[in-house]
């Protein structure tokens, strides 16, 4: 998924576990007037953390080698690492909870565009092939947030690939976008998102085979009371 874009991209080092089991990926960011915000990325496999418990104490599932604890962090370790030397981007934080199968990563950025580089070096970095591209951009002057996200085939391609057992690990997985922001939203331009009762935040939840089969767009174009 675009998954992220930006740095689902991050927690993907939960690939090969979540191959048997359903998830969740969780984007929230939040931005203020200036321009400035944090993001944070949640991975959570706790609806299947009895399962995954027993699949830590295999050495292969489906023909995949199963990570070891020490893995997945060095793993989350590397791409904080890259996170940490991207420019704009500052205050990294990141926790893996192994109890309940979930981990996150958050950070600061000094404008939204930052979100565009991000994605491109983490992508490159991890190897990781999204199910679009999305650019990210926020005026200051009109208050006005964008995400246009692009649909990339080569997804769908990738999926077909997969083992029929390995595929049922999308079938319930679900993607959640939620952008906060200082102001009141005014109009936001995808019609699958919900606002806020506060009327400060948008949300986008969608399911992640849709996103990989190109049947769902997180394109929106969210206007804020310029005051």
């Amino acid at each position: 998924m675009t998954l992220k874009n930006r740095c689902l991209y991050v927690l993907l080092f939960f690939s090969t576990i979540s191959l048997s089991a359903c998830f969740e990926v969780i984007e929230e960011i939040n931005v203020h007037k200036n321009g400035s915000g944090n993001m944070t990325v949640t991975l959570n496999l706790s609806q299947s953390k009895t399962k995954l418990s027993s699949v830590m104490l295999l050495d292969s599932i489906n023909g995949y080698k199963v990570p070891d604890k020490v893995q997945i962090q060095r793993n989350l370790n590397e791409a904080v690492a890259i996170l940490k030397k991207t420019p704009g981007i500052s205050s990294v934080k990141h926790r893996v909870d192994f109890e309940n199968f979930i981990a996150f990563v958050s950070f600061s950025f000094e404008k939204v565009d930052n979100l565009n580089h991000l994605s491109k070096i983490i992508y490159e970095k991890l190897k990781i092939k999204p199910t679009g591209k999305s650019l990210y951009n926020f005026d200051t002057r009109t208050q006005l947030f964008s995400r246009n996200y692009t649909y990339a085939q080569e997804a769908k391609s990738a999926y077909m690939k997969l083992k029929e057992a390995d595929k049922q690990v999308f079938k319930n997985a679900l993607y959640t976008c939620i952008y906060r922001f200082d102001s009141v939203v005014k109009q936001s331009t995808n019609k699958q998102a919900k606002l806020s009762g506060t009327k400060k935040a948008v949300m986008l939840h969608t399911s992640i085979l849709d996103l990989i089969n190109g049947r769902a767009n997180i394109t929106n174009q969210i206007q804020l009371v310029n005051n």
